[in-house]
């Protein structure tokens, strides 16, 4: 299979230079009814970069989007990359102090907003001491048509941080993981020397782009899609009805997270939907229950399968289970996130940092040149998960088998996965704690058959006061995002604790998981 992108490019600039020329009239991106062909992308990140320009931004300068997956966030993204500009995606899920913590903390002069978050971004801005200029959609769209193309810029160095993605926090405020030119495309010519059949696209292929682009998992997929010249499908968000009108309309690619799955193959339309479009469908976030993947090659019988694991701080995908891997009966490789893709090195070590032995539970690390920059203005937390030699600690535990697959048994941090979300419950714990008739809160994560997990608050009342469990929820909600707010509060009359006073949220979480095969739904 032939590649026609042999260009060794690890830089936006000079990969829409080059779609520009090789397909100018291929669509670039397309969404509700609206394309954008590769010489308007070229053009259009030009006339972004003049409009910047006007607003005084340039190389380091931060400026954020505030809304869910749109072309006009794409055409930012690229024209950011292109720049060395910083765009920061901020998830439209969040709560306004959320918003605020993120619109502060990255300094952005610039809030771009989704029509429908325009109010939210504007009352946000004015808490702030930078008071960014908040521009909605429709204003942007208008003011970049309005501009004459840049030529003249000094593009960005590969290194430059062009993207920064917030990722919860074990200590509460979310941090900003920057990622440059170099982190985004490190590992297309490593997969292509590999001559992984998945990394060859077909000049009329196409990526849905479904999960949030404030996520790696969202964002990601654009990155792919713009680099193999390839039509981007974006949809605003994800809903099953969506996805399988998408897969019809031609989409051949696409990344989900399993509880999303689960909800396109048991919508009603999947019985009469033609799949025979979809090439390959990535999953990741959380392994793929067998019953499900049973169901997925039913309804997708051509469709090749594949599961990554991966993290926002190393760009994404760091491992693969390739399609061959997969089996209609169930094997026990199924069981894992597969094994490193080409140009990754991973260990799995103990508490000793050395190499695990084959076999032994250990914290999964990894060396990728996909490794972010570091976290924004954060260089105590970037020196503890990125060490001197260069590698990333993920925080995850696992075991290795023989051939390099790595088998995920746990969170070391307690991180949350729901439906795709990550959710910290340090962050949970803080929003509840000042709950008037509460004394101790503790966040867990337990088996939820639509979401993977959900979020549960185990709470101890203050003396002489009673709960209502609804109110906990309530008073929650005002505070953090609806998926980080509990869906259950058990009221318990105290916390299982360690000798030194910590508490084991393991052992509130293991009667939940009892029967379960693994702590990781």
């Amino acid at each position: 299979m032939s590649n026609p992108f042999h260009h060794d490019y690890t830089h936006f600039d000079d990969v829409l230079r080059f779609w520009a020329k090789k397909r100018p009239d291929q669509t670039a991106l397309d969404q509700d009814g609206r394309t954008t062909s590769y010489r308007d992308l070229d053009q259009n990140t030009r006339r972004i970069i003049a409009l910047f320009a006007d607003h005084g931004i340039g190389k380091g300068d931060r400026v954020a989007w505030l809304g869910k997956n749109s072309d006009l966030y794409c055409q930012l993204y690229m024209a950011s990359a292109r720049l060395g500009v910083v765009v920061a995606p901020v998830g439209w899920r969040l709560a306004p102090p959320e918003i605020g913590y993120i619109l502060k903390d990255t300094g952005a002069k610039l809030v771009f907003a989704g029509e429908e978050f325009v109010d939210i971004a504007k009352r946000v801005a004015l808490t702030l001491d930078t008071k960014p200029t908040v521009i909605g959609e429709m204003e942007a769209r208008a003011a970049i048509a309005a501009q004459t193309p840049a030529e003249d810029y000094a593009k960005a160095d590969p290194t430059d941080p062009v993207l920064q993605l917030y990722t919860s926090g074990t200590t509460g405020n979310p941090k900003g993981v920057m990622l440059s030119n170099a982190n985004l495309f490190a590992l297309r010519n490593p997969g292509n020397a590999a001559n992984l059949p998945w990394n060859h696209y077909q000049p009329d292929d196409c990526m849905l782009a479904a999960m949030p682009c404030a996520h790696i998992g969202g964002t990601g997929l654009i990155n792919i899609a713009i680099a193999n010249g390839i039509r981007c499908r974006v949809e605003a968000e994800f809903n099953p009805l969506g996805v399988l009108e998408a897969i019809e309309q031609g989409a051949t690619h696409m990344f989900i997270v399993p509880a999303a799955l689960q909800m396109v193959v048991q919508h009603p339309r999947a019985a009469e939907t033609d799949f025979s479009n979809m090439r390959y469908l990535l999953y990741g976030a959380a392994p793929m229950p067998l019953e499900l993947l049973k169901e997925v090659v039913r309804t997708m019988p051509d469709t090749g399968v594949m599961q990554v694991y991966g993290m926002t701080e190393t760009t994404g995908t760091v491992t693969h289970l390739p399609p061959d891997d997969h089996s209609i009966d169930g094997n026990e490789r199924m069981r894992s996130a597969g094994k490193a893709v080409p140009g990754v090195e991973i260990e799995v070590r103990g508490s000793d940092g050395k190499a695990a032995p084959l076999g032994e539970i250990g914290e999964i690390c990894v060396r990728s040149p996909t490794n972010m920059s570091g976290y924004w203005n954060l260089p105590e937390a970037t020196t503890s998960t990125i060490d001197p030699d260069g590698w990333l600690h993920t925080g995850d535990a696992a075991i290795m088998d023989a051939d390099g697959y790595v088998y995920i048994q746990d969170r070391i941090k307690d991180m949350i996965i729901t439906g795709g979300e990550n959710v910290y419950p340090a962050e949970v714990e803080s929003a509840i704690y000042g709950h008037p008739a509460i004394a101790e809160v503790a966040v867990i994560g337990i088996p939820s058959e639509k979401w993977g997990e959900e979020v549960k608050a185990c709470v101890v009342c203050k003396p002489g006061h009673e709960l209502d469990p609804n109110d906990v929820i309530a008073y929650a909600r005002e505070r953090v995002a609806p998926f980080k707010t509990p869906k259950s509060v058990d009221v318990i009359a105290e916390m299982p604790r360690n000798p030194s006073g910590k508490i084991l949220r393991r052992q509130l979480r293991a009667p939940y998981w009892e029967g379960q095969e693994r702590q990781v739904s």
